[in-house]
Parts: structure tokens; C-alpha cells; sequence
């Protein structure tokens, strides 16, 4: 019998034990070598997070010496108990006993330090962000074609009550830019049940146009069978593919689901995240370019440069979604640790993301096209404090290239999204606000350098849009449109006046009557009251009196 450490180790042939160990731990290496998109979660936090490091690395390595020492023989030196289980073997139960005492004091140690480490590093990607960022005068213009109207929800009830799949279902929503340059929600058409997500194929992507309230047109691209895909379970899917290929990477984003072509692709925006060693080791995320999946299962690893070169990404969302939101939340460390503290910190020019009420059905940043088709992810920030809504700044992250740009207010106080929502509910005391209709999706838009918070009325089901809303963040002048052509020249001018202001008033309760065509003149006065009944879609169109027929 041997001593070591304090452990007592039996007599062994060691060389036989050390050859048989080693066979087992190869055999263990290559079971997790096969499903290593299964434990993909567990290496990248053990190589990318302090806690990971310490937590799982530690326990790893433990795990691994404790494996190829020789079996032990009776109880510590000490006289410690590290029996685990009666159904384990003596020597197996103290090495396993061992491994627990690893594990918690790496627990432990663990979580006392990722307190200041997760500090620092939103402290590190404050810096970096403010570093990197361009502080503009004035708001650049919104794309005047490209109106966000169709709320994700409504998209969703229209999209999937116009499609009928028996074996496939829509995936979850995103924004994508269809051919024409106009946005869209796009969707993965992937294999829906139990059977049909291990055997069948995604076939296809269905993009629904969200640029109008009116006529809006759905396409289908579902004759294109993706050979790995979404919806598709183990070494068929889409995230076990992109972790095979690229397994030192995170794609937290969902799929752009888009076409080129008449052709279908997706891309996925990736993050990897970066060791830095001061002022105590941590780490930040960054942008580290995409994948883009082809049909027939190609996988194109692109970096940010190959990315935004690539002729099929054009006017596409590159730029993770993720990113944008972790850079956003860690603004609060700008002017460092201590001044956003909750007992000693000042909370000097502190600012925290925006918040936005329930059921407004959208959340930060905000997607939208600005002008030249340049799709930017846009975030309001209003100034620490449980009672302050007021805006204190605009941030942009170009969704191309990730540039960043701000737009301070200076004093100046803006309506933020939440009050914005108010005021629309507010202007028509007649409507039955959480009964018949809500109000959702506020998106700022930026018209003659002023921000305007564009929300629309739609009713509970979410089966129509009712009218567009815009509610000036200055002065809280509240504008209400009914269709796409006055939403597109109000985005165009800003001039209400210059407006054709045909609108629809809900009319709840009423026989027969779905809603009301209000037709007014430049000073709000009502020209014409239309009933609609249900099931009848007019469409509205404006014609000189000269062309009128008799």
C-alpha cells in the first residue's frame, strides 16, 4: 500500500492500469468527440467565461487525474468520509467523493468571482462601445418606402392562417429584406412533429411584406428542400451543422430566412467572445461574421468582411442581434463601476435601455430602414431612475457593418415609447382600449430631423391593422393614418396638413358594421363616415373630379 497526498493508494500493476485507463478515457473522448454539438454549451463556457473556467475546467481536470490514479485503498489519511454512494465500488466512491469536494469549492469560487468579473466585463464593453461610437447632431432619415406597419403578431395570425402545411409549420418570425428591397418577416418552413423533424427536410422560406396595412403580399419559396435545416433534429439540423463547423463560436440569433435570386438561403450573425487580462481576467463578446446556409447543406463560414462583400447578403441583417443588446445594457458602466452602484454610486449620466410596457409586442433595439436602404438597430435610452421615461439618447448600430452612432438630447425632453402608447390610448376615448383593440409595436422613426414613435391600432385577435398612429417625442402631437400611401408621405414630409387623411374608426357593439371609413379634411373635421361590413375589404384610391365618370 502506497501514500500520497494524504491518500492511501492500493497495489497495483500500474503500467496494466495506466494502459487500461487510458483505453477508457480515449473511448470517452471519442463518444464526446460524436455528440460534441450535445456538450458544445459546456466547453464554450469552460474556455469562454471565468465562472465556466473555473467551475467546470477545474472539475475536468480533477475528474481526469482522479480517473487515472490507481484505485484507493481505505479512507483518507485524515479520516475525511467521501462515500457517495453504497452501490459504488470502495475506491470509486472516495475518488467520487474527491471529485464533490472539487466541485463545490470550484462552486464556490466560482461565484465569488464572476460578481466582480461580470463588473468589469460590462465595464470593458461600455468602454469599447463608447470608443467606437460617433455622437450625431441630428437624427438621420428613416426610408420613407420601407415603413415598419405590420406588427410581428399580426404577421403572424395573417402568415400562418393563409398557408396550409400538413407536415411542415412556420418557425418563428424575423426580419429580412425581401428582393424588391422592401422588409419583411421571414420564416423557416420546417417539418412540424415528432417523426417528421427526424426524417423530413425544411422546404423551404416564406417572407410576408410588412410595408403596407393594406394588400400585403405573402410569398412562399417552398419547393426548395434545405438538406440540413431548421426544425431538424440532431445531425439534420441547421445548430448542430454550424457548431460541427465552427465549434469556438455562439450563434444566439435566430436564422435570417431571406431569397437572392428566387433562390432561399439563411444566415446566421455569429459571436465569439475575447479573453482580456486587466484588470482582472474576463471576457466581452464580439462580432466574428456569420454563416450562410445554402440549400444543399453548404455552410459558407464568412468573416465581418466576407460578410458585407458577399453579393447574396446584400441589404441584409449581418451585425448579431445579441451583440447590439449586450452593448446597449453594459452603457450603464460608462463612467465606471462605482457610479452605478446602488448604495454608493452618484449615477452620474447613467442610462439605462428604455423600457417598454406590456403588450407593446416588440422590444429593444428596435429594427428599422433608414434612408439609401440601410437597415440599423436603433435603441432608446432614458436616464437611470425608477421614474424617469424621458428619453436621454438615440443609439444606432448600423446592422451591416455594426458602426455605431448616438444622438444625445441635450436637456431636451423626449417622449419615450411607453408615455408615446399612452397618448395613443388617450386621443380616442371611444375606442374600447383592451376589449375590442391595442395598441402595439411603437418604432421610432426620424422625420425632418424630429423622432416620431410610430405605433399601430390593431384589435385583440390581431387579425387586421385598424390605423397607424405617430406621436411626436417633442411635442406629443399624436397623428392617426388609415392607410400605407398617407403613412409613406407622412414619412416623406412630416407635413400632416399635406396628408390625405382617410382613416377607420372601430365601431364595437355595432350590427353588421366592422368598422368605419372616416374621411377628414386638413383641420380634423369629419367629411364621411363609411360603415364596412364584415368580410368586405375596400380599397381607397383618390382621383381628380375630372375623371370622375358622371
Amino acid at each position: 500500500m502506497n501514500e500520497r497526498f494524504g491518500l492511501r493508494f492500493a497495489d497495483v500493476d500500474l503500467q496494466r492500469h495506466l494502459g487500461t485507463r487510458l483505453a477508457g478515457f480515449l473511448v470517452i473522448v471519442a463518444v464526446a468527440y460524436v455528440v460534441r454539438p450535445l456538450l458544445h454549451g459546456l466547453v464554450y463556457q469552460t474556455l469562454y467565461s471565468p465562472f465556466g473556467l473555473i467551475v467546470i475546467g477545474t472539475t475536468a481536470v480533477a475528474a481526469t487525474v482522479l480517473w487515472f490514479l490507481p484505485p484507493l485503498a481505505g479512507a483518507p489519511v485524515d479520516g475525511m468520509s467521501t462515500t457517495v454512494s453504497p452501490l459504488l465500488p470502495a475506491s470509486a466512491n472516495q475518488k467520487l467523493g474527491l471529485l464533490v469536494v472539487v466541485f463545490t469549492v470550484g462552486l464556490l469560487v466560482g461565484f465569488v468571482y464572476s460578481v466582480p468579473a461580470g463588473m468589469v466585463t460590462e465595464r470593458s464593453l461600455a468602454q469599447d462601445t463608447m470608443g467606437e461610437a460617433d455622437q450625431i447632431q441630428e437624427f438621420p432619415r428613416v426610408n420613407a418606402e420601407n415603413p415598419r406597419i405590420a406588427p410581428r403578431a399580426v404577421a403572424d395570425v395573417q402568415t400562418r392562417g393563409s398557408v396550409s402545411y400538413r407536415t411542415h409549420r412556420l418557425g418563428p418570425s424575423d426580419i429580412a429584406r425581401a428582393e424588391d428591397g422592401s422588409l419583411a418577416w421571414s420564416y423557416a418552413i420546417e417539418p412540424d412533429g415528432f417523426r417528421n423533424k427526424l426524417l423530413s427536410n425544411q422546404r423551404g422560406v416564406l417572407l410576408s411584406d410588412m410595408t403596407r396595412m393594406e394588400d400585403r403580399q405573402i410569398t412562399a419559396y417552398d419547393n426548395q428542400t434545405f438538406a440540413i435545416g431548421e426544425g431538424m433534429y440532431l445531425q439534420r439540423g441547421a445548430a448542430w451543422n454550424l457548431r460541427t463547423t465552427d465549434y469556438f463560436a455562439q450563434y444566439f440569433d435566430d436564422a435570417v430566412e431571406f431569397t437572392h435570386d428566387g433562390q432561399a438561403y439563411m444566415y446566421y450573425p455569429k459571436t465569439t467572445h475575447e479573453w482580456r487580462l486587466t484588470p482582472i481576467p474576463h471576457t466581452v463578446p464580439v462580432w466574428d461574421g456569420g454563416a450562410l446556409l445554402h440549400t444543399n447543406g453548404t455552410i459558407d463560414l464568412l468573416s465581418p468582411e466576407e460578410a458585407q462583400a458577399s453579393e447574396i447578403l446584400e441589404g441584409q441583417r449581418l451585425y448579431p442581434l445579441y451583440n447590439s443588446r449586450r452593448q446597449m445594457a453594459s452603457l450603464g458602466y460608462r463612467n465606471g463601476i462605482i457610479n452605478q452602484l446602488d448604495i454608493v454610486g452618484e449615477h452620474a449620466g447613467q442610462v439605462e435601455v428604455a423600457t417598454l410596457p406590456a403588450g407593446a409586442g416588440n422590444s429593444q433595439p428596435f429594427v428599422i430602414d433608414l434612408e439609401g436602404e440601410q437597415m440599423s438597430y436603433v435603441t432608446a435610452m432614458e436616464p437611470y431612475g425608477e421614474d424617469t421615461r424621458g428619453l436621454d439618447e438615440v443609439w444606432f448600430i448600423d446592422a451591416a457593418t455594426g458602426d455605431l452612432r448616438y444622438f444625445g438630447s441635450e436637456g431636451e425632453t423626449l417622449t419615450g415609447p411607453e408615455r408615446a402608447m399612452g397618448i395613443v390610448r388617450s386621443e380616442d376615448s371611444q375606442t374600447g382600449w383592451g376589449d375590442n383593440f391595442q395598441v402595439v409595436e411603437p418604432i421610432p422613426v426620424f422625420i425632418n430631423d424630429e423622432l416620431w414613435w410610430h405605433s399601430k391600432v390593431v384589435p385583440i385577435d390581431n387579425t387586421d391593422i385598424s390605423r397607424s398612429v405617430f406621436v411626436s417625442a417633442s411635442s406629443g402631437e399624436a397623428v392617426e393614418l388609415g392607410d400605407t400611401e398617407s403613412v409613406r408621405e407622412f414619412l416623406a414630409g412630416g407635413d400632416v396638413d399635406a396628408v390625405d387623411n382617410v382613416d377607420t374608426e372601430p365601431a364595437p357593439g355595432e350590427a353588421n358594421v366592422d368598422y368605419y371609413i372616416v374621411i377628414t379634411d386638413s383641420d380634423g373635421t369629419v367629411i364621411e363616415r363609411i360603415p364596412v361590413e364584415p368580410g368586405q375589404e375596400p380599397s381607397i384610391s383618390y382621383e381628380p373630379a375630372g375623371n370622375a365618370s358622371a
